[in-house]
């Protein structure tokens, strides 16, 4: 869940810092009083797109931090923070951003530096945020399928791992078999390109890490002078009358001398005795050196001409020797399909024959395992629309095949296989009794698109595992029983995740657990700036008082406001 939150000149907000609990959190205060802009710093902190608009003016950047405590083991959080590298072995993920005042963002997770999209995968996990204008989504038909599947879990998951392996293999083998059937022109283009390739790099007679062999023999051979002048110092230093070597001789006698006089000397004799000579044999290897030694200018040419080539192969084929033969070999047995085409091409469609007989097969297999959860799922949501006093309408998740691009085709049809499946699914809808199911897009009502979403997240945040779950103002456009059944359902839903809501019902806000007061101030300076204020029992009642009557709160209203705590309570309790 989210524990802590800190915010530091963001919108009106100068500095603030909150703490949440589990449960059922709702945010209330007047009209742009700044719920929205909480709401929004949390969407950035897990990822959302900013800009230097958010800073507040005057400043040089917005601060967000939030920590975030995992109580579950297996949480996909941990899972993708393990992945990345960053230690999250205590439970906890404290995620930072900073935005400057030209928009460019820094993000940090437990301190480590990553990006945007690392934070908003990271984020995604997290938390789900859900605004009145979120029902665009769930008005997208592209994602139903994906809700169905991951209400049908691992059952699911397992039958469409197994279909998109092999839709893998069946679009390769598309892929190749319709390269091979391209026009003869474009092939003949294609095989004289490839035999060049092959005969410029098999001429070259390429030896593998004969360029870094080449490398190292040029840099000495540039700096023969600078070599052979350091090991004839080297050597006159060590052989000769009163040099080093006549030296050490000299020293080794007298010590052997005195070590038979002083059995405590004998192991430094020694090892004096073997120094020198080690030294004397280094310097009959150093005299052989120079002997060895000599400048071959027509050398250096030869290995500057087959830098060259290697060079000029890597800029074509590879960045390493290793990489233009691995592409040299690739392209012989491109040589070998185009040159063999007909043959090539039987044995694609044979293969690509038996793949998708499997694929049908599997993909069949997918299909009714998504119905079966489809109609779960419809009786799930049939009751809990009826919860939300929408008993009247009915629901249907609406099967169809699609067509993929680039088909292959079997028996002169294309095949219908996209990446997840044959399924096309979408949600179909009707609110009133006689009326036709209509896809869902098609719903006009703000108030019914409110309780179908609530329905739907009802159900969903019990298998995505998200650790916190926002609503912003999803009770729009609704009143009355209504709106005492999505504080209810919003409740429920907390149950499973810690929930924050911003509302302006009164209904909604008695069901929280914890109530927080969002109010603006004007400071002495003419700033405004936003303050939260956690309320008692008591200051609950006022605020519920005021979201029932208005500016002007009464005795009456605090009356039924203290009636919607008691229900509320009561409610809870059941």
């Amino acid at each position: 869940m989210l524990a802590e939150l800190s915010i530091k000149n963001f919108a009106i907000i100068e500095s603030l810092s909150l703490s949440f609990e589990k449960g059922l959190t709702v945010l209330t205060g007047e009209t742009g009083a700044g719920k929205s802009i909480i709401i929004d710093a949390i969407s950035l902190l897990v990822g959302g797109r900013g800009s230097s608009e958010f800073v507040r003016a005057g400043e040089k950047r917005a601060e967000l931090e939030g920590l975030f405590i995992l109580e579950e083991e297996d949480h996909p959080c941990l899972k993708k923070c393990h992945e990345l590298g960053i230690d999250a072995s205590e439970g906890m993920i404290v995620l930072n951003r900073n935005i400057s005042a030209n928009g460019k963002s820094i993000c940090r997770i437990n301190g480590k530096l990553v990006t945007i999209g690392i934070l908003r995968d990271i984020g995604s996990t997290l938390v789900d945020i859900h605004g009145q204008h979120d029902h665009q989504e769930l008005m997208d038909e592209q994602k139903h399928l994906h809700l169905l599947d991951e209400y049908g879990g691992e059952e699911v998951k397992k039958a469409k791992d197994a279909y998109v392996k092999l839709y893998k293999k069946y679009a390769d083998l598309t892929k190749r078999l319709k390269a091979l059937s391209e026009n003869e022109q474009q092939m003949a283009h294609r095989l004289d390109l490839l035999k060049f390739q092959l005969k410029e790099i098999d001429d070259a007679d390429l030896k593998m890490d004969e360029d870094i062999k080449l490398q190292e023999e040029r840099q000495e051979m540039l700096n023969f002078e600078k070599i052979y002048e350091a090991l004839k110092n080297s050597y006159e230093s060590l052989q000769g009358e009163q040099r080093g070597l006549d030296f050490l001789r000299l020293a080794m006698n007298h010590l052997e001398e005195a070590a038979e006089f002083n059995k405590q000397l004998k192991e430094m004799s020694e090892t004096l005795s073997n120094s020198f000579y080690v030294v004397e044999d280094l310097t009959f290897q150093l005299r052989n050196e120079l002997e060895r030694m000599e400048f071959n200018p027509d050398r250096l040419n030869m290995i500057e001409d087959r830098l060259h080539v290697i060079h000029r192969l890597k800029r074509k084929y590879g960045q390493t020797i290793k990489d233009i033969l691995q592409y040299r070999d690739e392209i012989e047995k491109e040589i070998d399909t185009i040159e063999n085409r007909d043959s090539h091409i039987q044995t694609l469609r044979n293969e690509l024959k038996s793949v998708v007989e499997e694929l049908l097969t599997k993909s069949q297999h997918l299909t009714a395992i998504r119905k079966k959860y489809a109609n779960k799922l419809t009786a799930q949501i049939t009751s809990e629309l009826k919860q939300l006093y929408m008993d009247k309408t009915t629901f249907k998740v609406q099967f169809s095949q699609k067509e993929a691009q680039d088909s292959a085709l079997i028996d002169g049809i294309p095949a219908k296989f996209g990446s997840d499946g044959m399924d096309f699914v979408e949600f179909y809808i009707s609110t009133n009794p006689g009326e036709p199911l209509k896809p869902l897009a098609k719903i006009a009502s703000g108030g019914e698109l409110s309780r179908i979403m609530l329905a739907l997240k009802t159900i969903f945040s019990k298998h995505q595992g998200i650790t916190s779950i926002i609503f912003d103002e999803v009770d729009t456009g609704v009143s009355g029983r209504v709106a005492q059944a999505i504080g209810e359902k919003i409740y429920q839903v907390s149950i499973n995740s810690q929930v924050l809501c911003i509302t302006h019902l009164p209904q909604v806000a008695a069901m929280a657990d914890n109530h927080l007061l969002i109010a603006k101030e004007v400071s002495k300076e003419g700033r405004t700036k936003t303050k939260v204020l956690p309320l008692s029992e008591k200051e609950k009642i006022a605020e519920i008082g005021r979201m029932i009557a208005g500016a002007e709160v009464t005795e009456l209203s605090k009356q039924h406001a203290k009636e919607l705590l008691d229900l509320a309570i009561s409610v809870k309790s059941s």
